[in-house]
């Protein structure tokens, strides 16, 4: 459920960003325990507290040398790519800086398209509906595969992800809107394989909502991913969306053995959680703290080595100051996602942050394919 709207208000900061990366490319630092090593890359994406530069330089030099990977979750340009825009000149401008720079740095980068809204899995881009449009229109689906195919060729990610949680917009939105959904990433995947190009491909799917946690008629049984597999076959790896505090659990210790484990199927798909995380502040009716932010860390990682999953994004580094933006503070869509950064808004770290580094400390150990 990452934060589309907050996004888009950052996309003018995008070159203040890369000068900042650029700057602090002094690489990772892995130091520490090296008794146990994890199967999976560790990182973040580059969202920032909020739209000021000193705070974004300082973000950055924490988090990059507590990772060694990067997500990029994006949202199609619609207006560049309907008003006729070349995707490759668009790609080579808006993502390319960036990947070059996480290159720089040491990282391995995964890159996820978004195909609707991102905080409300019932509707569909903002920035789409605006422009009179919908992902159910052939033109809409057509300039979509130019785009992720530039995207898979130019920007050439460890791993590319086609849609995000993909049973949750089954769930939540209107069957002609999933439909779209399903075709438009199975042709996308077609032109890219068909252009030869064979960087992993998946879709993510909301750990909850597979483990009936987060039904529209409330808990049901484990319903699994069976439907996702069928729907998206071209699928090389699973992405993961979790969020268990919103889905009931109090405390993480309730989260079972093989909540990711479970979702790998048959035959086994390997796993990569591409968001997802635990808030360390009360919100709503959702009760939780620091110390139970903390408490997740520790045990997605003991989750993670039971799935032997191949990457982990915690997505946001940083808490959000929606103030900043110009959003209100109470937004019930997104306020249940600012306080899950292993730093606040100022960057004062967590005790998130130190189980973090704890878990990265150990050495990175890819398992055999």
């Amino acid at each position: 459920m990452p934060m589309i709207a907050l996004r888009a208000r950052t996309a003018a900061l995008l070159a203040i960003l890369l000068a900042l990366l650029a700057s602090t490319a002094c690489g990772s630092d892995a130091s520490g325990p090296r008794a146990k090593s994890r199967t999976y890359l560790m990182g973040f994406s580059n969202f920032p507290p909020a739209p000021d530069a000193a705070l974004q330089r300082r973000s950055v030099q924490l988090w990059n040398t507590r990772s060694d990977a990067a997500i990029l979750h994006i949202d199609p340009p619609w207006e560049s790519l309907l008003a006729g825009g070349d995707p490759d000149f668009i790609v080579s401008q808006t993502i390319l800086p960036l990947t070059s720079v996480y290159a720089s740095l040491g990282k391995q980068v995964v890159i996820e398209t978004d195909l609707t809204n991102g905080i409300d899995r019932a509707a569909e881009s903002p920035a789409l509906l605006a422009l009179g449009h919908s992902i159910t229109e052939d033109t809409v689906q057509k300039v979509y595969r130019r785009y992720a195919l530039s995207v898979a060729r130019l920007a050439a990610p460890q791993y590319l992800g086609l849609a995000s949680e993909t049973n949750l917009i089954r769930l939540a939105s209107s069957p002609a809107v999933y439909a779209a959904v399903v075709r438009m990433t199975n042709d996308a995947a077609a032109d890219i394989r068909s252009a030869g190009n064979q960087t992993p491909l998946y879709v993510s799917v909301q750990v909850d909502v597979a483990w009936g946690r987060l039904g529209l008629s409330g808990p049901t049984a484990f319903v699994g991913i069976d439907r996702d597999r069928a729907d998206f076959p071209f699928i090389n790896v699973l992405g993961l969306s979790a969020y268990p505090y919103l889905a009931g659990y109090t405390d993480p210790s309730q989260v079972p053995d093989d909540y990711f484990s479970r979702l790998a199927g048959t035959p086994a798909l390997r796993e990569l959680v591409t968001e997802g995380g635990w808030s360390s502040a009360n919100i709503g009716a959702v009760h939780s703290s620091a110390e139970l932010q903390a408490a997740w860390i520790d045990r997605a990682s003991t989750l993670l080595d039971n799935a032997h999953a191949i990457a982990w994004f915690q997505l946001d580094f940083t808490d959000i100051n929606l103030a900043a933006f110009g959003l209100p503070a109470d937004d019930p869509q997104v306020a249940p996602f600012v306080f899950i950064g292993l730093v606040d808004t100022v960057l004062a770290p967590k005790p998130a942050l130190a189980t973090w580094d704890s878990v990265f400390a150990r050495q990175h150990s890819p398992a055999s394919p």
